[in-house]
């Protein structure tokens, strides 16, 4: 006889008290400081059964971003794409603003900077979040607003991707009016014919 697994459940419960167990320990500890210990204690899940379903820090980072993939983004409806695309901007200089999400957004970052597996959970994560916000963009065409042509997801990366030079290339803090600006250029790129 075939059984199927529940959905919930068990397992389920262990996996999202870890997950969660992960996300403070991020936002208290950052990179540097997460271990499967710390994890496993604030999780109430033993150790072995830690270090045996997600074997190490980075197996928990990228479950948690795997996890984090699927989470609806709240992304921006204000009728044009210049704010649209402004609210996009903001969203994410905002979420590294952020004093809880901005340590464990930032220890994602550098946990994908060291170890391959975080870095393949961190780009699926942000090829959902791109594709998520390529709404604003598809609005956009539908208005008439931008040409049909233009690849909807580049606009996306090409206004964000200043936010994240600016936080984890330069360290350097970005303002609104810098969140704006990178907008406005994806923007005008993509009204120009090059996205």
């Amino acid at each position: 006889m075939e059984t199927s697994k529940r959905p919930g459940g068990r397992s389920a419960r262990v996996r999202d008290a870890v997950r969660q167990a992960t996300i403070a320990e991020l936002a208290e500890h950052g990179y540097g400081g997460l271990t499967v210990e710390n994890v496993a204690e604030r999780s109430g899940v033993h150790k072995t059964t830690v270090y045996r379903r997600w074997g190490s820090v980075e197996g928990l980072i990228s479950d948690a971003l795997e996890l984090a993939r699927d989470e609806p983004w709240p992304v921006p409806d204000t009728g044009t794409i210049e704010g649209d695309l402004r609210g996009v901007a903001r969203l994410v200089r905002n979420g590294f603003d952020d004093p809880e999400l901005g340590p464990v957004s930032s220890a994602f970052v550098a946990a994908a900077a060291q170890h391959p597996d975080a870095a393949r959970a961190l780009h699926d994560f942000f090829v959902a979040r791109h594709d998520q916000a390529a709404a604003v963009v598809r609005r956009a065409i539908t208005r008439g607003e931008l040409p049909d042509t233009v690849d909807v997801r580049e606009v996306i990366r090409v206004a964000v991707a200043p936010v994240y030079y600016r936080l984890f290339v330069a360290y350097e803090p970005v303002t609104e009016r810098d969140a704006d600006r990178a907008a406005d250029a994806a923007l005008a790129a993509a009204r120009a014919g090059i996205l």
